[in-house]
C-alpha cells in the first residue's frame, strides 16, 4: 500500500470512528499505571520545553500531559478527531497535520509524544517520520514513542488486522536502531505484558529517546 493510500485509508477510518473511539478510550489511562508512569517520566525529563502530542486523537492524553504541567499541543491527521479534541479541551491547542510534514519550526520542541501514532504507517515510510521528529526537537529534546511488539525478535515487523486500518507491530530492537539512525539515542524502554482481558495479546512498548546536544 502506497503512503498516500495508507494515509487516506487511516484518516478516513478515524474520521468515521472518531465518536466511538473517543467514548471507548476516554479513560484509557485510568487502569494503566505503567503508561502513566512513562508519561510522568517524559514530563519530568522535558521540563518546561514545548511538547507536541502527535497523533493525539480526541485529546485525552494531551490533556493528561497538560495536567502534568507541560506546555503541550496536539496534532492529528483526522479532522474529526481534532474537532472532538477542541470540544473536549477548549483551552488546549489542537491542529490537523501530518507527521511527515509538521507545521513546527526546526528545534522548537523539548518533547514529542508519539503514542501508537505510527502503527498505520508502512514500515518503509517510518524513517521519514522519525527524521521529522528529529527536526522539530531541540538539542537534548526527548521523544516518547509507543507501539506494539512483534511476537518473535527475528520478525522486524508484523502486520495485523486493526479495526480502523492495517497496522504494524515492531521489534523493539529494530525500532530502537531506526531511532539511532535518525539521531535519536535510546534512553530507556518499557515492555508491558498484555492484561488477560486485553482484546489483543500483544506486548506494548515504550521507547524514550533523546536528541544529541
Amino acid at each position: 500500500m502506497a503512503e498516500h493510500d495508507a494515509l487516506t485509508t487511516t484518516r478516513e477510518g478515524y474520521d468515521a470512528a472518531a465518536a466511538t473511539y473517543a467514548q471507548l478510550f476516554r479513560d484509557q489511562l485510568r487502569d494503566r499505571p505503567l503508561d502513566r508512569a512513562m508519561l510522568g517520566v517524559f514530563a519530568e525529563v522535558v521540563g518546561d520545553g514545548k511538547v507536541a502530542d502527535l497523533g493525539c486523537g480526541p485529546g485525552d492524553v494531551t490533556a493528561h500531559l497538560d495536567r502534568l504541567g507541560l506546555a503541550v499541543s496536539g496534532v492529528d491527521a483526522s479532522p474529526a478527531m481534532i474537532e472532538l479534541a477542541r470540544q473536549a479541551y477548549p483551552k488546549l491547542r489542537f491542529e490537523v497535520g501530518l507527521m511527515t510534514a509538521l507545521d513546527i519550526a526546526d528545534g522548537a520542541l523539548g518533547g514529542v509524544l508519539s503514542r501508537w501514532s505510527v502503527i498505520h504507517t508502512p514500515p518503509p515510510e517510518v524513517p521519514a517520520i522519525l527524521a521529522e521528529f528529529h527536526r522539530v526537537l531541540a538539542p537534548g529534546g526527548h521523544l516518547l514513542i509507543g507501539f506494539s511488539a512483534t511476537e518473535d525478535p527475528s520478525h522486524l515487523t508484523q502486520v495485523f488486522d486493526h479495526s480502523v486500518a492495517p497496522a504494524y507491530r515492531w521489534s523493539p530492537d529494530h525500532f530502537a536502531a531506526l531511532l539511532r539512525e535518525s539521531g535519536l539515542g535510546e534512553v530507556a524502554r518499557m515492555i508491558r505484558e498484555p492484561e488477560p482481558a486485553d482484546r489483543r495479546q500483544f506486548q506494548d512498548v515504550y521507547l524514550l529517546a533523546r536528541k544529541a546536544v
